[in-house]
Parts: C-alpha cells; sequence; structure tokens
C-alpha cells in the first residue's frame, strides 16, 4: 500500500491524497487499524508508523476531530484528516467491498467541500 499526494489534478485546482496499489489483505489490516486505533481507543494514527505503508511524497495523519473538515495541511507534506467518528464509520463501510474481493475500482473515503480528497484505490486511478 502506497501513499501520495498529487496537486491540481483537474481545473479546480483540487488536490488528492492518494492510498493506492494494495490488495485485499492490505486493506483488511488498514481497516481494523482505523476500528482499533481511531475508532475503539479514540487515538490518532499516524500512516508513517504503519509498516505496511509506503510514504511517497506526503504523510497522512488520522485523527478524530468535532466537526468534519477533510484533509488539511500546511507544508503539503504533513496531512492531517480532521474527521468525526461517524465518519471514521462510514469509511470503514466503504472499505468493506474492498476487503470482500481484489477489485479495480475506487473510492473517495469523504464528500466533504474541502480542496482535498482521499482517494482510496488499488490501481491508483480515479
Amino acid at each position: 500500500m502506497e501513499l501520495d499526494y498529487i496537486e491540481n489534478i483537474n481545473e479546480f485546482g483540487e488536490n488528492v491524497v492518494r492510498l493506492y496499489n494494495f490488495d485485499r489483505h492490505q486493506v483488511i489490516k488498514f481497516s481494523e487499524l482505523i476500528k482499533d486505533t481511531i475508532v475503539n481507543r479514540k487515538q490518532r494514527l499516524d500512516l508513517s508508523q504503519v509498516d505496511f505503508i509506503e510514504n511517497r511524497n506526503c504523510n497522512l495523519i488520522l485523527g478524530l476531530f468535532k466537526t468534519d473538515e477533510g484533509i488539511l495541511s500546511s507544508d503539503n507534506i504533513t496531512f492531517y484528516c480532521a474527521l468525526t467518528l461517524e465518519s471514521y464509520a462510514n469509511i470503514l463501510k466503504l472499505l468493506e467491498p474492498f476487503c470482500e474481493k481484489e477489485t479495480k475500482g475506487y473510492q473517495y473515503l469523504y464528500d466533504i467541500d474541502n480542496p482535498t480528497d482521499f482517494l482510496f484505490s488499488p490501481a491508483g486511478t480515479w
């Protein structure tokens, strides 16, 4: 599983933080990490500390917030995903099809009016 940041993916100047190049087994482990660390223990999950995720040009830290803010960064290197507990529970639901079988599909992990989207794509495409 790889993590990267891509600027200006369209004419609106939007960006994407992308998790890609993974198989079903890695998705299961990633889903379990979100459930255990964020949902159950209410702690931050620093993806640079996850042994099966390779950070290409950025890092992403997932954490709980009172409102859904999405992915934020001041330097386009370290990103913070600030979502509510309900939104992380929804992410777990969105990951379920990727846990059940290998697929070429993709999923945006939240729908927030924010210039940076969170893309989950085994092939890296959208």
